[in-house]
């Protein structure tokens, strides 16, 4: 049984936690992998996981392709130190022995027609026939043609992070509210057409890209897209999919619901029941808080699965928070600690001293998760 591990989720995604980091090199990429996802505002992208031979039954590997924002463009990302982290990424382990290939009289009828309600209606027939594991997720991986398609490529999705409370971003398209009409947030993304001709039309938003209308993609089908695991939670929004065009000039997200979207051909289609789901995401601390000869010190930990970057950290004497000392680590890694040292004289008597990590709630943690993001240490100093 091959898990599912999600790094941090759409949701979180979309609301703006985008401080939380998973390495390219945590990713394990021997084998079947199934995965997608979204770098980083630093450097902006999707992720796409390609498998050398889907169909093999050899021992193969998967790469991880980043299409660009600014042209659609692809590079292969190759694991080591750099800007190759991600706030959004769901990955398989080896899922070789889940492929489930849909038989070619499901897909001959293909043309002009919804990719989501095929795969949809591929899922219930082959479970039905007793071919298909019932199951919470499925992976999928195809080979597709198209009259038409419509991409997006992420350029500061990350956008949610300044946005989140000001209702300027919704899931939505074009929902009205209390400021008016707002867009949805793959609205707010590069759009990328790709076609057999440039439409040439100046007042065209969407940019032409060129006639590569093949594609090998690779996505997910969340039987309850409501929960935001790796689909946006609204309803019907069952599928999430990403691609490289066969030629690897362009890649992204594909926009199969949308308007100028249409689907010409499903080559080959194979499933995966995903039944196991782990969510990593970091949990901070904070530890040993103390005060000895005019200075606090005090750990702060990390002790969850995902890196975070820009951790503030706040220490407040006698629940004075106007004048609270503040201090920030650029990085702090899954599973690393940072001990502080602060100079902090205090006067004889009795005092409150707090220190709480990520005071801001810039890493959304479940509140379950959050008791340990502050520590309190009461002193009594004599003369």
């Amino acid at each position: 049984m091959a898990s599912l591990h999600i790094a941090n989720t759409v949701s979180d995604l979309i609301q703006g936690d985008v401080q939380e980091h998973l390495p390219l090199e945590r990713i394990p990429l021997a084998g079947d992998v199934l995965g997608l996802g979204t770098t980083s505002g630093w450097d902006n992208g999707e992720l796409t996981f390609l498998c050398d031979d889907p169909a093999s039954r050899q021992p193969v590997h998967t790469r991880v392709y980043k299409s660009e924002p600014h042209n659609g463009g692809l590079r292969l990302l190759e694991p080591g130190p750099g800007l190759q982290h991600f706030p959004f990424a769901c990955f398989s382990a080896d899922a070789t022995g889940l492929r489930r290939p849909v038989p070619p009289a499901l897909l001959s009828g293909a043309a002009d027609r919804p990719l989501q309600a095929v795969v949809a209606e591929a899922i219930a027939a082959m479970t039905a026939e007793g071919l298909l594991e019932p199951a919470p997720i499925y992976g999928l991986r195809l080979l597709s043609r198209w009259s038409g398609l419509v991409i997006t490529v992420a350029s500061k999705l990350c956008l949610g992070q300044r946005r989140r409370n000001q209702g300027l971003a919704s899931l939505q398209p074009l929902a009205a509210g209390p400021e008016g009409l707002q867009a949805s947030i793959y609205e707010l993304l590069p759009h990328f057409r790709l076609s057999a001709e440039d439409p040439g039309d100046p007042a065209d938003p969407i940019r032409w890209l060129s006639d590569s209308l093949q594609w090998e993609g690779c996505g997910f089908y969340d039987t309850a897209p409501e929960l935001g695991r790796v689909t946006v939670p609204v309803p019907e929004a069952h599928l999430h999919l990403h691609g490289c065009s066969t030629d690897l000039r362009h890649g992204g997200h594909l926009l199969h619901d949308h308007p100028a979207t249409a689907l010409a051909a499903i080559d080959w289609l194979v499933l995966y029941p995903l039944q196991e789901i782990i969510t990593l995401g970091a949990d901070l601390a904070v530890r040993d808080l103390s005060w000895r000869q005019g200075e606090a010190q005090f750990s702060v930990v990390n002790q969850g699965s995902l890196d975070a970057s820009e951790v503030g950290v706040a220490v407040v004497v006698n629940d004075r928070y106007s004048g609270h000392r503040y201090l920030r680590l650029p990085w702090l890694g899954a599973g690393e600690a940072e001990r502080v040292t602060m100079p902090l004289p205090l006067p004889a008597g009795s005092h409150r001293l707090e220190v709480i990590v990520d005071p801001e709630r810039n890493i959304l943690e479940e509140e379950s998760r959050r008791a340990n993001n502050r520590q309190i240490l009461e002193l009594e100093l004599g003369e």
